[in-house]
C-alpha cells in the first residue's frame, strides 16, 4: 500500500498540489470501503481532486450536482418502457466513485437515496434489488459557509462517512507551485497526463492487506478509553458512538499500511481520530457559543488519556 499511495500522489500532484493529506483519506477511505466528505469553501479544487484521484486510480467516476429540485431517481435510476417491456435504467450512482457535489443543496428525500447505496452497497427499485459496482466510494462536498438555501445532513447521514476533510487554501509554496502548472485555459493540461497507478483487483487485495493489519489489545484498549472521554467531557453533547470506534479501528489500519507497517501504533490513531470524529460529535449549546469545536473536544479527550506504550 505505500508503494501505491507513492505513485498516486505523484499522479496527483501533476494537477492538484498541497492536497497530500486529502488525498491520503481517501485512499484509506477506499482501502477499507468508507465514504469521504470534504467540507471547503468554493475553489479549493475539491471537485478536481475527486476526478484526479480516481482517473489514478484507474477507477470508474461519476459526478452529480445536487439541487433543489434534484428526485433520489435522478440519483438511483428509473423504470423505463424498452419496445414492450420495462427495464431498469441505471442512474449515475452505479460507478466505483461517485462525486456527490453540494451535497446540502438538495432535500432530505434525495440525500437519502444515497443512504442504502451507501450503507448496502445496493439499490432498490420497485422491490429489485440491484448491487452497485466493487470498489464503491462516494466523496461528498459541501460549503461551510453559505447556509441559505441549504438542507443540512442528519446525523444518519453523517455517520455513513468514514472521515470528513476540511480542505482549507493550499500554503504559499503551494499555491505558486499551482501556478507553474500548464493550463489549456483554466483546465489544468496535465490531467490526460494522470496514469493509473493500481487496477480493480489490486485494490480488492490491498482491503485484504488493511484488514489483516495487526493490532494489539493496548492500542484497542486505547481506542476505547479515547471513545469514552469524549463522552465525559463537560462541552460534548454526544460523544463517539460504537461505530465510529470501528470506523477508527479500521482507518487507524489503513494509516499504518500506508506507512508501511503491518501493525497499529498510537500514531496512526492520533493522525486519523480528528477526521474520523469530527462530523460525529456535538458540542452543547453553551461550548459552541464559546465558539468551541469538535476539534478542541477531540484534543481534550487526547489529553486526558494515557498513550500505551
Amino acid at each position: 500500500m505505500r508503494e501505491i499511495r507513492t505513485r498516486l500522489l505523484s499522479e496527483v500532484r501533476k494537477v492538484v498540489v498541497g492536497q497530500d493529506d486529502t488525498t491520503d483519506f481517501v485512499l484509506a477511505a477506499i482501502s477499507v470501503q468508507g465514504h469521504v466528505l470534504l467540507e471547503g469553501v468554493p475553489g479549493v479544487a475539491k471537485s478536481l481532486l475527486a476526478s484526479t484521484i480516481a482517473r489514478a486510480l484507474g477507477v470508474s467516476f461519476r459526478r452529480v450536482q445536487f439541487t433543489p429540485d434534484m428526485l433520489p431517481s435522478d440519483l438511483t435510476g428509473t423504470m423505463a418502457l424498452r419496445g414492450q417491456e420495462l427495464a431498469f435504467r441505471p442512474g449515475p450512482v452505479f460507478t466505483n466513485m461517485l462525486l456527490a457535489d453540494e451535497i446540502n443543496r438538495t432535500p432530505p428525500k434525495a440525500q437519502s437515496a444515497l443512504l442504502e447505496a451507501m450503507q448496502e452497497r445496493q439499490v432498490s427499485i420497485d422491490g429489485v434489488s440491484h448491487p452497485l459496482p466493487d470498489p464503491f466510494l462516494v466523496i461528498a462536498t459541501q460549503n461551510p459557509i453559505e447556509y441559505e438555501g441549504t438542507y443540512p445532513l442528519p446525523e444518519a447521514q453523517l455517520d455513513r462517512f468514514l472521515v470528513q476533510v476540511s480542505v482549507g487554501y493550499p500554503a504559499p509554496a503551494d499555491e505558486l507551485a499551482m501556478l507553474h502548472i500548464a493550463h489549456h485555459g483554466v483546465v489544468p493540461a496535465a490531467m490526460d497526463s494522470v496514469d493509473s497507478v493500481t487496477t480493480l483487483d489490486e485494490l480488492a487485495a490491498l482491503r485484504a492487506l488493511v484488514d489483516a493489519t495487526t493490532v494489539s489489545d493496548e492500542v484497542l484498549g486505547y481506542i476505547a478509553e479515547l471513545g469514552l472521554a469524549t463522552r465525559r467531557l463537560p462541552s460534548v453533547l454526544l460523544g463517539a458512538s460504537p461505530r465510529s470506534l470501528m470506523h477508527l479501528l479500521a482507518a487507524s489500519k489503513a494509516s499504518a499500511r500506508m506507512a508501511g507497517r503491518d501493525y497499529v501504533t498510537p500514531d496512526d490513531v492520533a493522525w486519523m481520530a480528528p477526521a474520523v470524529w469530527r462530523h460525529r460529535i456535538q458540542l452543547r449549546p453553551e461550548a459552541e457559543l464559546e465558539r468551541g469545536t469538535s476539534d478542541d473536544a477531540i484534543r481534550t479527550a487526547f489529553a486526558s488519556v494515557a498513550v500505551p506504550r
